[in-house]
């Protein structure tokens, strides 16, 4: 396995890995209903999009394959900064795909109710914004990878905080293993309407939303510098 930088121009191919093992699958694009598997999600696509112009994310890519790039693996990475979640959260209004908006207000919310830039004092983030890898090729360690290579751009770039808003169980242990730390909780169960109704019925064994974090401090960013 080859691991790369998404660069602009690969667009198209981590678009087509996302639409085959993550629009679907993922536990709020699945309780929402976005789309089908294999189908394109143009509100989604944007936001992934969004994240690939900021130059952090990674790509795994089967060696094997030697005549043809063959993604099977990405984590796409976006640079946070205040006032961005509350730009995206008014936004939402215009946007015309209602199960997108249902999945993005949870998240807009919860990250405003429990802001990681008053609680730190930074004024940007390392946002790990969506992890996904071929269903042919899990169970090889290539999310744990992904997620490396990510605090080690995040270092790189002299970032002092990382966040990814974890909504399924698999994802939130790999973020764990990796030294984040949860930093808020959202059950589904409590995600609700006006009448209490369930707005988003995640299926088990997903039952949460997690807001994680990794702190890197001045003597890791330094270090990782003089290795360079």
């Amino acid at each position: 396995m080859e691991y790369k930088m998404i660069a602009p121009e690969h667009s198209e191919q981590v678009m087509e890995h996302l639409r085959r093992n993550f629009f679907a699958d993922e536990p709020l694009n699945k309780a929402a209903g976005l789309c089908q598997n294999g189908s394109s999600c143009p509100a989604l696509e944007a936001h992934c999009a969004e994240a690939i112009q900021h130059r952090m994310s990674v790509m795994a890519v089967d060696a094997k394959e030697k005549d043809t790039l063959k993604i099977v693996g990405v984590v796409l990475n976006g640079i946070l900064k205040p006032g961005d979640t509350a730009k995206a959260l008014s936004k939402l209004d215009c946007n015309d795909d209602a199960d997108f908006r249902k999945i993005f207000d949870l998240l807009h919310r919860h990250n405003l109710k429990h802001n990681l830039f008053e609680h730190f004092d930074v004024d940007c983030m390392f946002d790990v914004r969506i992890l996904s890898v071929d269903s042919c090729y899990r169970g090889q360690g290539i999310a744990n990878e992904l997620v490396k290579r990510s605090v080690a751009v995040a270092k790189k770039n002299g970032f002092r905080l990382l966040k990814a808003d974890a909504t399924g169980i698999f994802s939130q242990k790999i973020f764990r293993s990796h030294g984040f730390e949860v930093f808020s909780e959202q059950p589904y169960s409590k995600y609700t309407d006006e009448n209490g109704k369930v707005i988003l019925p995640v299926e088990a064994p997903h039952i949460k939303l997690q807001q994680l974090y990794k702190a890197i401090c001045a003597d890791d960013q330094d270090e990782k510098k003089q290795s360079l």
